[in-house]
């Protein structure tokens, strides 16, 4: 059975934090000669994700395509 994605919000300081924090780890990773593929991933997730007026608005264009 496949996990329902989950939304949080935060603003953006919060998201600087989350980044800087993932950061941290990946570099602790690095040093340690471990893998980052998970970190990165997410990573890229936290810095690309949109805001809740971005979703509104893609989630308006979407419905006025459907018309």
């Amino acid at each position: 059975m496949k996990d329902e994605p989950k939304c949080l919000e935060m603003d953006h300081l919060e998201q600087g934090t989350l980044i800087n924090a993932l950061n941290q780890m990946r570099t602790d990773q690095l040093e340690q000669g471990r893998p980052t593929d998970a970190v990165d991933d997410l990573l890229l997730k936290v810095i690309d994700a949109p805001s809740k007026r971005e979703r509104l608005i893609d989630k308006w264009r979407s419905r006025d395509e459907t018309r």
